[in-house]
């Protein structure tokens, strides 16, 4: 892609409304020392100090800190947290994103924080070691009470919106923010607003979705389409145009080091490879980089394939980010651009 062509659709981001509909937690780090390591006097287990502790939106707050690192103009995230300690962090977390607006996001005592807690270990001169994470999830359905005030504030905000991404990121149906009745209604909006642009994604798969531009792994492809072994790339692109054709919407697929895949309604395949690697590497966050990029390209104007290849170098910027779920600017993906 030429500069001139890249600074053509990034100068739009900012005039774009763009809303986070899905499961919001908070990635707390605990930073440890390994120096500091000492042992305990009544159990005999080492302990580990903590020296710092850093939290950021994770989850479907990945999306929106990498839409803000874009610098989306109006961004609205459409979730829940609890009134609970990690929900506090959260709220601080996202009311310091440039360009939030958290008139949509609810707060309940219905509900705890999903968090996911990081200790790392951080020994001078190497890289960050992540030991066992303790997350903070809910196993219970979500309330209907709670569904219904999401349900209202997706309303609330729709008129204003050019994009939408969905993300249901837990892993028991009903105990998050992308219900069946949550989707319903995304399906209603897409109904009235044939003209917004709906990316949706989900680690437990896409299947009852509405027809969205659906983004997706190729084991979750492979799982969606029934097939019992290993997809070769041209498997992929025929599942993956079948899909869009008979959706009538996007297919995106991630193929971690073999790229991102693009199949179009019309049958159109585009395959944009993977940077090369440039030293370690962290994968974490890359995919939610994809969604976030794809998204704002497609809305600024972009064709598929340079949609593919900006949101390409947003993920190698991504995974280059060790310790960290990291983000991708304008002025880092224009350096592999």
């Amino acid at each position: 892609m030429k500069l001139e062509r890249f600074q053509q659709l990034t100068t739009k981001y900012s005039s774009l409304h763009i809303g986070v509909l899905g499961d919001f937690c908070l990635d707390r780090y605990l930073e440890i020392d390994p120096v500091r390591q000492e042992t305990s006097l009544e159990t005999g287990l080492p302990v580990h100090n903590v020296v710092n502790v850093r939290a950021q939106p994770g989850g479907a707050g990945t999306i929106l800190n990498n839409l803000s690192a874009l610098g989306i103009g109006n961004l609205y995230p459409i979730g829940f947290a609890g009134h609970d300690a990690e929900g506090f962090e959260l709220w601080h977390a996202l009311q310091g994103l440039r360009g939030v607006s958290l008139k949509h996001f609810v707060r309940t005592v219905q509900r705890r924080t999903f968090t996911y807690c990081k200790p790392l270990v951080l020994a001078s001169g190497q890289t960050p070691v992540e030991l066992n994470r303790l997350d903070f999830k809910n196993w219970t359905p979500t309330p209907a009470v709670v569904q219904g005030q999401i349900i209202d504030r997706l309303l609330a905000v729709a008129d204003a919106l050019d994009g939408l991404i969905v993300l249901d990121q837990v892993d028991v149906p009903e105990t998050g923010v992308v219900t069946q009745r949550t989707l319903e209604t995304v399906a209603d909006l897409m109904r009235k607003h044939p003209d917004l642009l709906v990316l949706a994604d989900s680690r437990r798969g896409l299947r009852g979705f509405p027809s969205a531009n659906l983004k997706m792994n190729s084991g979750e492809l492979r799982a969606l389409t029934g097939a019992k072994d290993e997809l070769t790339l041209s498997e992929i692109q025929e599942s993956a145009r079948d899909l869009a054709r008979r959706n009538k919407s996007h297919v995106l697929i991630t193929l971690a080091e073999r790229g991102l895949l693009g199949a179009s309604p019309d049958g159109q395949i585009e395959h944009v490879p993977a940077l090369p690697v440039r030293g370690e590497i962290d994968i974490v966050g890359a995919g939610d980089a994809v969604s976030a990029n794809i998204v704002a390209a497609r809305l600024a104007g972009a064709h598929l394939r340079e949609a593919l290849e900006l949101a390409g170098a947003a993920a190698s910027v991504v995974i280059h980010k060790l310790g960290t779920t990291g983000t991708a600017s304008v002025s880092e993906i224009a350096e592999l651009i």
